[in-house]
């Protein structure tokens, strides 16, 4: 008999960990725990923090300041560079894998959410639809104060505007598969969902998007309710694959 444990060889699944680092760095700068003339803690310290080898956080400092991120002193430690100083940020294998699920998302939600808000123009109550009419102007409101003031706020308003409309429907399986796509966001994406959300998310022409699906379920418009938020989330999706600063 073929000893067949001799046949295969060990699969080594590459974990990406000084992308890893760089993008926690870049979290921390962005989020302002981090500014420019900061001194970074030391490569011993790093290490310690985030629980990787030295090499990784060397690693990833050689990433950020390829980008201009970081400056190197030699004798000194790497500082924060000044904004203008830096380069356009490369995006990571990383941040391609999460730009790669949260569209692919958002295509899953374009078919399964279509099909909802087509059954919820027919199916909705009044009360349904006063309760949709609610949580959009609770969307509205957060829009206007802007991401700096309100980005949980609407992005939140608008998971849950979507699944009360899943809701209308009266088909439990759509509110099933919704509240799936939800929970995947919010224990494994929550972080890049909420600056894809910052950076494209928000303003009059986006509010008009959705707009256009609550006015179609006001008018029991079964296939406007059905093209309107397609269209929605197709243009989202778009928004999301043309982004070059994805991080």
């Amino acid at each position: 008999m073929t000893e067949t444990a001799a046949i295969f060889d060990r699969i080594d699944r590459p974990r990406r960990l000084p992308d890893e680092v760089a993008t926690a760095i870049m979290e921390a700068i962005e989020n302002g725990q981090l500014r420019a003339g900061d001194r970074l803690p030391t490569e011993f310290d790093l290490s310690k923090r985030f629980g990787v080898a030295r090499t990784v956080v060397r690693e990833a400092i050689s990433l950020l300041r390829y980008d201009g991120i970081v400056d190197s002193r030699r004798g000194v430690g790497a500082f924060i560079s000044e904004k203008q100083q830096r380069s356009a940020f490369r995006i990571s294998p990383a941040c391609f894998e999460k730009r790669k699920q949260i569209v692919q998302l958002l295509q899953l939600r374009t078919g399964v959410q279509s099909g909802a808000s087509a059954l919820a123009a027919e199916m909705r109550t009044d009360r349904q639809m006063a309760g949709i009419r609610d949580v959009f102007a609770e969307m509205e409101r957060a829009d206007n104060k802007g991401p700096k003031e309100a980005l949980e706020e609407r992005v939140d308003a608008e998971l849950l505007l979507y699944r009360r409309i899943a809701e209308a429907s009266g088909n439990g399986y759509y509110v099933e598969v919704i509240l799936m796509i939800e929970t995947n966001i919010q224990n494994n994406l929550r972080s890049a969902f909420l600056k894809n959300a910052a950076a494209s998310e928000f303003g009059p022409a986006i509010i008009a998007e959705h707009k256009a699906v609550i006015d179609a379920l006001e008018r029991q418009d079964i296939e406007g309710a059905r093209v309107a938020t397609r269209a929605r989330f197709e243009k989202a999706a778009a928004r999301l694959a043309a982004r070059e600063d994805f991080a």
